[in-house]
């Protein structure tokens, strides 16, 4: 009997042993990343027949059955999907604030509005040469908006595609990670001490991808996994112990377009995306400043042509270029400026033609198609900020989801010390008691 309790206890003392062990792993890496909390669960040890067994009931101790990651796919999955839309729709958000602000701070619109403004105080005397020459000066500074405009617009895609280039190293050095990670997890047994570790490892992977691009995964029996990325439909990356390479390729228009390994690939989700979307709006955008600057330009160059210039020449083209970053003003002096209609004599104080001009210009309206412009961009971001926080929110609540299932309560963990302690304690006990009916037994004996 002596020998059973010692054989039970000392089964317990194990057993609290081992949930000491893994309460304080998880105590240790409550603050690691990407860490899953680990459980013990105990069973009895069941046998039959010998000495101490009575009928059914087994007086064999206890046994760690197993020590598992408390990880949940449904949830780790759910925190990649939320995360990937997220950082989608951030890096939209960036991109369209960056294209707000070049729009306001350039004063463009308001150097337009300035610059119809001087043209109808010229029309007070149109042989003034102050005005003429306040005219010209104030069409070389809406010029230079213009190009202001367009250099922010060329900053703002430069960041972008930037950005996108570091995160497609990241993706692939990622993509390389995880096929290491796979073929140790293939030469890992199920016992293996490390094979938790990789798991860990592994998971956080491919929430590191996801914030990039979608992510589709198939899990192995053995833990590995085969990722697929895009939609419409998705590209194998991963597949055991090789990986892919994820490219882009700029167009004309510096939107970009993604391929893993030549394959066309679609990001769906995450800051790939968000980058596509932000550089696809940002090349609408551009057009349609453009074709403000070069509307501009034509109404005014046209315009121009069919006049007199103060000397009694035909009218020359003020501005040249057909866009935004190449309009400039070519005209250097002001009696240059077509007031009067063609054939007027020099000198003419016939404002015929400059009328016209104005006239050319109220009918494009290029300050209310800037306007326009500015409050599309405007009402994207005020959108896409709504878009945003909702997704903020979300996302958040399946990280708090995933954290409470899978993460690590140190109050939780503080009282499993407490207990498999006490328990330890308690297999000690029954150990030393079983030492004393055993020496009791021996003294009787002799």
């Amino acid at each position: 009997m002596a020998s059973d309790l010692l054989s039970i206890a000392a089964s317990g003392a194990r057993a609290a042993r081992g949930a000491l062990d893994v309460t304080a792993q998880n105590i240790a890496n409550a603050s690691s990343d990407g860490y899953v909390r680990r459980s013990l669960r105990i069973e009895e040890v069941s046998a039959s027949g010998g000495a101490g067994r009575v009928g059914d009931i087994s007086l064999s101790g206890a046994r760690i059955a197993e020590i598992r990651r408390n990880a949940d796919s449904f949830l780790q999955g759910e925190v990649r999907r939320t995360s990937g839309d997220l950082q989608r729709a951030n890096v939209e958000l960036s991109g369209l604030r960056n294209m707000e602000s070049a729009l306001e701070q350039s004063g463009v619109f308001t150097s337009l509005v300035e610059f119809e403004a001087v043209l109808q105080q010229l029309s007070g005397d149109p042989v003034d040469p102050a005005r003429r020459a306040a005219a010209i000066a104030e069409a070389t500074t809406l010029a230079n908006k213009f190009n202001i405009t367009a250099s922010s617009f060329d900053a703002v895609g430069d960041g972008l595609r930037f950005d996108t280039d570091a995160q497609i190293a990241e993706t692939n050095i990622i993509g390389g990670e995880l096929a290491r990670v796979n073929l140790r997890l293939t030469r890992a047994g199920s016992g293996s001490s490390d094979r938790a570790a990789l798991l860990d490892q592994r998971d956080q992977l491919l929430e590191r991808l996801a914030g990039f691009t979608s992510v589709s995964t198939q899990f192995a029996i053995d833990g590995t996994v085969a990722v697929s990325l895009g939609t419409n439909p998705p590209r194998g990356f991963v597949q055991g112990g090789n990986a892919g390479t994820l490219t882009s390729i700029v167009a004309a228009d510096g939107t970009l377009t993604f391929a893993v390994d030549g394959q066309a690939a679609t990001p769906g989700s995450g800051s790939l995306a968000g980058a596509s979307l932000a550089l696809t709006e940002l090349a609408t955008v551009r057009t349609r400043l453009d074709t403000i600057a070069a509307g501009l330009a034509d109404a005014v160059n046209n315009a121009q042509a069919a006049g007199a210039a103060l000397d009694g020449t035909q009218g020359q083209p003020i501005f040249a270029g057909n866009t935004a970053g190449t309009l400039r003003v070519v005209m250097t002096d002001g009696r240059g400026i077509a007031t009067a209609p063609a054939g007027a004599v020099a000198g003419s104080r016939d404002d015929t033609n400059l009328n016209a001009l104005r006239q050319s210009l109220a009918g494009i309206d290029p300050a209310q198609q800037l306007s326009g412009l500015l409050f599309d961009v405007s009402s994207k971001v005020a959108g896409r900020n709504v878009t945003q926080s909702a997704l903020e929110t979300i996302a958040s609540s399946a990280r708090v989801s995933l954290e409470a299932q899978s993460g690590v309560d140190l109050d939780q963990e503080a009282a499993n010390l407490i207990r498999f302690q006490q328990a330890f304690q308690a297999s000690g006990r029954a150990m030393q008691t079983a030492s004393e009916i055993f020496d009791t037994l021996l003294g009787i004996g002799r």
